[in-house]
């Protein structure tokens, strides 16, 4: 929108620091759970649903997100994004561990859906040691 002059330079500054504070806030819940920025993005896409309280503590969550992220880092491959028995595996590793916390109440299919994507989304931006 910019660069099509649609908004002007103190909208973009202003979008930029809403950005920065958005950033922030997430950085202090990922502090307050006690989660890695990583760990964080999977537990934000695991609590989305409305109802999943009704079915899980925070703290199951909690220790559902640290396992999660673990097992995906050690059935990660290099290119696990591009062979189909990557994702098969990827796959058969997050449903395995959804079933042993009886995750989601409803849709197992749309919570592995969720995860797998989140994975993706991290590789596509992925820099950061921690997750490699």
């Amino acid at each position: 929108k910019y660069v099509n002059g649609q908004i002007t330079n103190e909208q973009v500054i202003e979008k930029l620091i809403e950005l920065a504070k958005e950033l922030m806030e997430e950085g202090k819940k990922g502090k307050e759970l006690g989660l890695t920025s990583e760990e964080l993005a999977f537990y934000d896409a695991l609590s989305k649903p409305e109802n999943i309280n009704d079915f899980c503590t925070n703290e199951q969550l909690i220790a559902l997100t640290k396992e999660l992220t673990q097992t995906l880092r050690m059935n990660r491959t290099l290119d696990w994004n591009k062979k189909k028995s990557a994702q098969a595996k990827m796959r058969r590793a997050v449903k395995k561990l959804l079933n042993k916390y009886d995750y989601p109440p409803g849709n197992l299919e749309d919570a592995v859906v969720s995860v797998i994507e989140q994975c993706r989304l991290m590789d596509d931006g992925a820099e950061t040691e921690d997750f490699a």
